[in-house]
């Protein structure tokens, strides 16, 4: 049996959702992440707070509707770097207008972290393009403009 036919026959009321609200990420890099938020996507700072629960920053940052919660570690923690192989989110997309012009935006903003795909940092994956950036922390951001799976 597939794991799919299990899930739509499972019991009980489904989970009644607005959206997705924001996604937690924790930085030592926290200068260069958030002007990486800020300046190359186009984040607005909503909240900063510093010295939150021990950490040195807790930031708010919204794009649309959406919103990172942008972190320092807690004095003392040394944060695990980021890798593919981790369990949990391999990455985050946004779904945009035109891929093509962000990847050129990113790049006329001097940003070059892309992760290369065959040698190419804007590639085509099952005939839709799309291409992936890391942030200064290590989190892999992927821009596509074709909401199709």
């Amino acid at each position: 049996m597939r794991l799919w036919k299990v899930v739509e026959k499972s019991k009980g009321e489904k989970m009644k959702t607005k959206s997705l609200h924001h996604i937690c990420i924790q930085t030592e890099k926290y200068v260069e992440s958030l002007e990486f938020y800020t300046e190359i996507l186009g984040f607005n700072v909503v909240k900063e707070t510093k010295n939150f629960h021990n950490r040195e920053f807790n930031t708010w940052l919204q794009l649309g509707s959406f919103m990172i919660e942008l972190q320092t570690a807690k004095p003392g923690d040394e944060l695990v770097k980021w890798s593919s192989l981790n369990e949990g989110p391999v990455h985050l997309c946004f779904l945009v207008e035109n891929v093509f012009k962000e990847y050129e935006q990113i790049k006329e903003k001097g940003y070059s972290n892309f992760k290369n795909k065959n040698g190419q940092e804007l590639y085509k994956v099952e005939n839709r393009y799309l291409f992936k950036v890391k942030a200064p922390e290590g989190t892999e951001i992927e821009i596509r403009d074709d909401a199709k799976i």
